[in-house]
């Protein structure tokens, strides 16, 4: 008899029984699931591939004997894109506007900067899902376990059998959602940070190299 009882337990018995609001958090977990594994597969790709992009364009720059071999290279990551700014900055130095305010060592500084800036805003994109699913997924299973256990008390209560194979069951059940929440928070966690630590390296890296761009274009100025 135990062991039939035992057979009617498990995740699918748990669903059938669930009531409305532990569907309601079932539907928060799962859209935080899926929200988590789309954005760390798409910024995965979009890291390695930005990565790849940049190591071949850098090689290629650093290799050239002057910016004019690189002008016409397509913009098509960030360290690109600083020197297609950079470039336009220099062309456009002679030109008096509130932009070019200052001489074109302060003009070139505020365009790099800006670039910079746009870049590191553009690579928070989807932190703040990750940061979110990390933080609340546990406390949303949480949440979903204690009134999962407090709607099976309830009913054992009704049902007059309170003995501990009609407790242990759906307590055991209810624990389903915890489990759920650390299932969906850890892998967002995990990519949360490495994407940050990404993020840091490669602005670093950006920041480097845009030190390096202005020395290059403002000491090619001075010997013009």
């Amino acid at each position: 008899m135990e062991h039939t009882a035992m057979e009617g337990l498990g995740f699918a018995h748990f669903l059938a029984q669930v009531d409305g609001v532990g569907k309601a958090v079932l539907i928060i977990l799962l859209l935080l699931s899926v929200a988590s594994w789309y954005l760390i597969v798409t910024r995965a790709l979009t890291n390695w591939l930005a990565k790849r992009r940049a190591d071949a364009f850098l090689a290629h720059f650093w290799q050239a004997q002057a910016l004019a071999e690189v002008a016409g290279q397509p913009a098509d990551n960030a360290f690109a894109e600083l020197v297609q700014a950079a470039l336009k900055v220099q062309a456009n130095g002679g030109e008096k506007n509130l932009a070019a305010a200052g001489g074109m060592g302060e003009y070139l500084t505020r365009t790099l900067n800006n670039a910079v800036d746009r870049e590191a805003a553009e690579s928070e994109h989807g932190l703040t899902v990750l940061a979110s699913a990390g933080s609340a997924a546990p406390y949303i299973g949480l949440f979903g376990t204690v009134w999962g256990i407090y709607h099976a008390l309830v009913q054992i209560g009704m049902s007059g059998q309170g003995t501990l194979d009609k407790v242990a069951g759906p307590v055991g059940e209810a624990l389903i959602m915890t489990a759920l929440g650390l299932a969906v928070a850890i892998p967002a966690v995990l990519a949360y940070n490495a994407f940050n630590r990404r993020n840091r390296v490669w602005l670093a890296r950006l920041e480097s190299f845009a030190h390096d761009l202005y020395v290059l274009l403002t000491v090619h100025n001075g010997q013009r």
